[in-house]
């Protein structure tokens, strides 16, 4: 694909070490790794990233970062949000165009979702922003408000995104695809500093997803729909099932 050469796609991978559920989630040891390597090693693997940094508040997780070749950038530790410390870790970027954010909890995010967001933002100049969706089909995860469901305008724009299991189908026709959103965001720079200017919105507060604040303000946001189902490492328990899961994919090479 040919781009302008002035255009600089930046992968930041956000990483911190308080965490309700899991402190020092970043650095916890997988199949001999910390789990921000794995994320890392993914981005490594992708070609539309023409740079890769660590953004975090703690000094642990920098300095583990550096030992397997990662470039960090420190950034404050009193950010509201995820997407407040990607900005400003952008800033230490200045030749960025866009960014693309990649959770770092995903160690088995495909490399290829990474490069078609990006690419999506590359060759639609007037697209601010992008994101991810696999469609689900389980009840559980319908009813699940720590699943993020999604839905779509015909375009393939988001039209909404809802902790509820949204939307709810009163008739059997027409039959819908349910989306569940998956956490992974692209931006163009210049949107991505404006976003974080914005006031939290009021549906952002109530379903405490920021990318609502997006919607909320005009923003256009395209979805990408995907296969990749991998999800985050948010438990211990998780983090060992990963574990088993890698240790035998390893074992069967």
């Amino acid at each position: 694909m040919d781009t302008d050469s002035s255009q600089f796609v930046l992968g930041i991978i956000p990483a911190r070490w308080a965490s309700t559920r899991f402190p020092g989630k970043p650095l916890h040891i997988i199949a001999g790794k910390p789990l921000v390597q794995h994320v890392w090693e993914r981005c490594q693997e992708c070609t539309k990233l023409d740079g890769i940094i660590v953004a975090t508040d703690d000094e642990r997780i920098a300095n583990a970062c550096q030992t397997f070749g990662a470039q960090v950038v420190m950034t404050s530790s009193d950010h509201p949000t995820g997407t407040d410390r990607i900005a400003e870790a952008a800033n230490g970027v200045p030749n960025a165009t866009h960014i693309i954010n990649i959770q770092g909890d995903e160690p088995l995010i495909e490399p290829s979702l990474i490069d078609e967001l990006a690419e999506v933002l590359l060759v639609d100049s007037d697209l601010a922003m992008a994101t991810a969706a696999n469609p689900i089909d389980s009840p559980e995860l319908m009813a699940d408000p720590n699943v993020v469901k999604c839905v779509l305008k015909l375009n393939g724009d988001a039209l909404y995104f809802s902790r509820s299991p949204l939307p709810y189908q009163r008739s059997e026709s027409p039959e819908l695809t349910h989306y569940r959103h998956k956490g992974i965001y692209a931006y163009r720079k210049d949107f991505l500093h404006q976003f974080v200017q914005w006031p939290p919105s009021p549906l952002e507060l109530a379903e405490s997803l920021e990318q609502l604040r997006a919607l909320e303000n005009g923003a256009r946001i395209k979805v990408i729909i995907t296969d990749d189902t991998s999800g985050g490492v948010d438990t211990p328990e998780q983090a060992e099932a990963l574990e088993t899961f890698l240790s035998s994919q390893i074992s069967s090479h």
